[in-house]
């Protein structure tokens, strides 16, 4: 398999990613993915500066929400870390209240967990700790993890 196929791949399913993304334009779908980003961010049991500012990189460049208004991303990504800076077990429950939204709407549920997925691998390490809570995320949703293959 030749590096260019795979770029090609994994470009197209970026982009069908941000297609999908794009028609669940929505303050609750938009909530729903940053918190969900930020409970990955979180996995570990914290959220560090360096994780803030890749986090926020990320968010400010993704394609899949720049069709969201980024000041309100990034108000919703402070506020979700605050929450986890304070408790874990509030940032968690507040983060999970607010994936809940989009529970039963599944297309929606389905594009968010790709999108965490997208998170949780984005530094090319999509460890043990970041599958669960995507698993959680899932499970939350009323989806089946090992759609997504966790």
């Amino acid at each position: 398999m030749s590096m260019n196929w795979l770029k090609e791949n994994i470009a197209k399913a970026r982009a069908n990613l941000t297609a999908e993304v794009s028609k669940f334009k929505n303050k609750d779908f938009m909530e729903a993915v940053v918190s969900g980003c930020a409970l990955v961010a979180a996995a570990d049991g914290s959220v560090d500066a360096s994780e803030k500012q890749k986090m926020a990189g990320f968010l400010e460049r993704s394609d899949e929400l720049k069709h969201f208004d980024i000041r309100q991303v990034i108000e919703v990504f402070n506020k979700s870390v605050g929450d986890f800076e304070f408790d874990q077990a509030i940032g968690k429950a507040n983060a999970l209240k607010a994936i809940g939204k989009v529970r039963g709407k599944d297309d929606q549920a389905r594009v968010l967990v790709r999108v965490v997925c997208a998170i949780g691998a984005a530094d090319g390490d999509f460890d043990e700790d970041e599958k669960a809570v995507v698993r959680e995320i899932a499970q939350e949703l009323g989806l089946n993890p090992a759609e997504f293959d966790l």
